[in-house]
């Protein structure tokens, strides 16, 4: 994996190369469960770009994120929205099991890791370290005892709301109905569990009315987090965030991952390649300083990556990016984990 062949392959400095593989680089939004849930797909064998060709699936797997120096990533389990309330939570915990089994299953390549300390023991010991994460907090409606679920500490995060509105809130997709978008009682109860828990509260894809209610009924003494999202600053768009918005989720002690999804990132004249993530990353950087912006790249969750990205290996390709855009390597290790490693130290 150090070696020129594999730099010149994948059309990056070896300086790019071999600070990702040094680096802490953590991933802090991939579905790659998704197509291991739906048809089989085995996230521990290389693949290629698949039928599609980089668009919407086939982004990740081990190999992949091994060659490139993903040490950590926060794998989600994606709700259904449109499953009724009634079974959200027991499709949740067959998901859970699927999930603990895909871990089981790889020969001591993957481990769950639900504190910093246990992330830097699997590090340490060169394992992938698998973050659990839940995007769409409605899949846990229905659980009987919340807190109790919760106690363990197993899922590192919960996205509050996805891409419809739920009994929590409002999504900021244009798929949203509520003509008052604000969160609900419900919504503010899961806040306080999460905060009671120490697991983050993700803010990526809820609604700005929900999003604000979050922030006031959130513990101040916690970091919060968006994990995968673009800035409007750079390109105005329902799934980006505002300046306040930035500046609200940095006060808190928390990060902000980037995504790399092309249609929530490139601006008009503007770059087509993964320069458009550097764009939005040095944007939060102006906006609320270096310690502030991280990585969620949405591989696999039905985005459409820029061209050069689509292969998956969109990660070191920013590196070299970054480093022709004059970055320091001290910021750039920032951004692929250390600044969330100090958040989530903070956290738990």
């Amino acid at each position: 994996m150090h070696t020129t062949t594999t730099a010149q392959r994948l059309g990056v400095s070896q300086q790019a190369l071999d600070l990702a593989l040094d680096a802490d680089l953590i991933d802090l939004h991939i579905d790659t469960f998704i197509p291991v849930r739906i048809w089989g797909y085995d996230a521990l064998k290389h693949h290629g770009k698949g039928p599609l060709g980089g668009y919407f699936f086939g982004h990740l797997d081990l190999p992949r994120m091994e060659e490139q120096g993903v040490t950590g990533a926060m794998w989600s389990i994606t709700t259904n929205p449109f499953r009724p309330e009634s079974n959200r939570f027991d499709v949740l915990q067959k998901n859970r099991a699927r999930y603990e089994a895909m871990v089981a299953n790889s020969g001591g390549k993957l481990v769950i890791t639900s504190t910093p300390d246990a992330y830097a023991q699997a590090r340490a010991n060169g394992i992938h370290a698998v973050l659990p994460a839940i995007q769409g907090g409605n899949a846990l409606s229905g659980a009987p005892d919340l807190d109790a679920w919760l106690a363990d500490r197993w899922v590192t995060r919960v996205t509050i709301v996805h891409l419809v509105d739920s009994v929590y809130g409002a999504t900021s997709s244009p798929l949203s109905t509520l003509k008052i978008q604000r969160l609900s009682e419900r919504g503010k109860e899961i806040v306080r569990a999460l905060d009671r828990a120490r697991v983050f509260v993700d803010l990526a894809h809820i609604a700005a009315p929900s999003f604000w209610d979050a922030v006031e009924v959130h513990d101040p003494s916690l970091p919060l987090i968006a994990t995968h999202t673009g800035v409007s600053g750079v390109v105005p768009h329902w799934r980006n965030l505002d300046d306040a918005q930035i500046q609200v989720i940095a006060k808190s002690g928390g990060v902000i991952g980037v995504i790399y999804a092309a249609n929530f990132m490139g601006r008009k004249g503007g770059p087509q390649n993964c320069e458009m993530v550097a764009e939005h990353l040095e944007h939060i950087v102006k906006v609320a300083g270096e310690d502030v912006p991280a990585i969620g790249s949405d591989y696999d969750g039905a985005i459409v990556p820029p061209a050069d990205m689509k292969d998956g290996a969109g990660h070191v390709r920013l590196v070299d990016a970054l480093l022709r855009r004059g970055w320091s390597e001290a910021a750039i290790r920032k951004v692929l984990g250390g600044n969330f490693l100090k958040s989530w130290r903070k956290l738990r």
